[in-house]
């Protein structure tokens, strides 16, 4: 692994801007906005559009997130999706579920998850079984002791959003394998930014939306779907998605028959002009630094928040405990009342989640200065001074 130089001149953040929030939204690099861009005017120009480009646009972007995920994914295994949500829906559509069965979630996960999986759970008579916080930050021993014979999915992140806690995804694989349940993945507060071995963890469906550590437009993401599931029910059904739908003139032939692998369960309109090739050229970028070094140079920027911040006293996930990309800050007695909007006055963008943990996620762009800036602000907060 490697620290990559400072990438801020890739990206249109003001050098009086500490942005350490990417798990909130991460910046669009010239990159990506001029892909975007680029799109925008193939669309302005609409006599130029081979009908080939709606196929060769989707399926490099198919390829590029398979390449993210390694193998054995393939560009077979991919959909184009909205959002998080859209990926969980075409997951709980199905994962086989019987009333008397459990679904496994945690406590306090981002609603994408819990809404989605307890509605199905309800129309099922099956029951969400939600992992209580453990006080020790070990999320992978809760989620295995609750792992029993009723279990017939999880549905899990990588890490917790709050604060970082990572859960070890190939151990609960494992602990999944011994009673026949499947494992669903929203990775879109880690995918790019920390590594997956993901021929270990083998999940059932994997999602991630673009905008957050994939770097990518808001709007769009894709969705990984097993070889076994690849005979499943679309939520949608669209010309784009069936069989020899490249021949235009062929349309109204209506075929039962789907486009191969996970095809089936793209969106309506997945070629989108806008939105597509800024995702691509974003996932792109992601592989060409490489996901393990961008998790070490944030993991050193969030190591030393971490003890810095320590000084003024906040409380972090232990480091054997979190990833690295992510770091959640408590403090006894809670976070100041004011602190959000202190931090913004001095323009550091941080966020607050769950009104107790002060979530800090810094990417390629930020720097050493960006780390004083935030401490800083955190010490003037506090009313002391960092050490």
């Amino acid at each position: 692994m490697a620290v990559i130089p400072c990438q801020r001149d890739q990206f249109d953040i003001p050098p009086d801007v500490a942005y350490l929030n990417c798990a909130y939204m991460s910046p669009l690099s010239h990159r990506v906005l001029r892909a975007c861009q680029a799109g925008l005017e193939l669309k302005r120009r609409p006599w130029e559009i081979d009908p080939r480009y709606f196929f060769e646009l989707a399926d490099r972007g198919r390829a590029a997130f398979a390449r993210l995920l390694g193998a054995p994914a393939s560009a077979d295994d991919v959909a184009i999706v909205p959002a998080a949500s859209y990926g969980m829906a075409v997951a709980a559509r199905n994962v086989p579920l019987r009333a008397g069965q459990q679904v496994i979630v945690l406590q306090e996960e981002f609603p994408s998850s819990i809404l989605t999986w307890r509605d199905r759970a309800r129309s099922a008579g099956a029951a969400l079984c939600t992992v209580p916080r453990p006080g020790d930050h070990d999320w992978t021993g809760a989620v295995l002791a609750a792992i029993d014979g009723t279990t017939a999915c999880a549905v899990l992140p990588h890490n917790h959003w709050f604060d970082g806690a990572q859960l070890d995804l190939a151990a609960i694989r494992r602990g999944l394998d011994a009673v026949g349940g499947a494992l669903v993945l929203d990775l879109t507060q880690s995918l790019g930014a920390a590594p997956l071995d993901f021929g270990a963890v083998a999940p059932d469906f994997l999602v991630a939306a673009s905008y957050k550590c994939l770097m990518g437009p808001y709007s769009i993401g894709f969705l990984y779907a097993a070889p076994r599931w690849h005979q499943g029910t679309p939520l949608e059904h669209h010309w784009f998605g069936r069989a020899g739908s490249e021949n235009f003139s062929a349309l109204t032939d209506y075929p039962e028959a789907f486009q191969p692998g996970a095809r089936r369960f793209d969106m309506g309109e997945a070629a989108n002009f806008t939105l597509l090739p800024g995702a691509v050229a974003a996932i792109e970028q992601i592989l060409e630094w490489g996901v393990a070094d961008i998790a070490d140079t944030t993991g050193r920027l969030t190591d030393l928040i971490a003890e810095r911040a320590g000084e003024l006293g906040y409380a972090a996930v232990p480091t054997e405990r979190r990833a690295r990309h992510y770091l959640g800050l408590r403090m006894a007695g809670g976070l100041p009342a004011d602190l959000s909007a202190r931090l913004v006055a001095e323009r550091v963008s941080i966020s607050i989640r769950g009104g107790q943990f002060l979530r800090i996620t810094p990417h390629v762009y930020n720097d050493l200065a960006d780390v004083d800036r935030l401490i800083e602000a955190l010490a003037r907060a506090s009313e002391r001074q960092p050490a």
